[in-house]
């Protein structure tokens, strides 16, 4: 999970884009320490990973920037999947990169299908944004009922 958020991490900084944090889990920092303007952390629940960036910096660059941000994690996941094919590691990070470009709230492919919804409204929308996030939650699950009958 640490080579996706690098991933964002570097893509951000490309971007002009700050960030705060790099944590590895949830909940409580059990340990921690400053690498230059970035605090990385260890959190007491090994549950997911997180860059915490400057959101507001983020919504101001171009939709190109957005996408290069958004999907930065994902990109680092292939490279790494692809140099490491058929290792253990290599198939885990082919994995969390499909995981991660599905359209499921708050996941990569939802945050770029949103810059892009909003980039073609040319403004924010409730009930457009709530159509996409029950849409995307809909189709995900079909990818998922699909990539599993394929096993089964």
């Amino acid at each position: 999970m640490m080579v996706h958020e690098l991933g964002h991490l570097l893509a951000a900084r490309s971007c002009n884009i700050a960030a705060s944090e790099l944590g590895l889990g949830v909940g409580p920092r059990l340990f921690g320490f400053q690498l230059g303007s970035i605090r990385f952390g260890l959190r007491a629940i090994p549950l997911g990973s997180f860059v915490a960036l400057d959101g507001t910096a983020l919504k101001e660059k171009s939709v190109r920037a957005q996408l290069l941000v958004h999907l930065g994690g994902v990109i680092f996941n292939l490279v790494a999947g692809f140099l490491t094919y058929g290792t253990t590691l290599g198939w885990l990070n082919l994995l969390l990169s499909a995981g991660n470009i599905l359209p499921l709230y708050q996941h990569d492919g939802w945050k770029c299908g949103m810059a892009i919804m909003r980039a073609l409204l040319r403004r924010k929308s409730e009930p457009a944004e709530r159509a996409f996030t029950f849409s995307g939650g809909f189709v995900s699950l079909l990818i998922a009922w699909a990539v599993v009958r394929m096993f089964i």
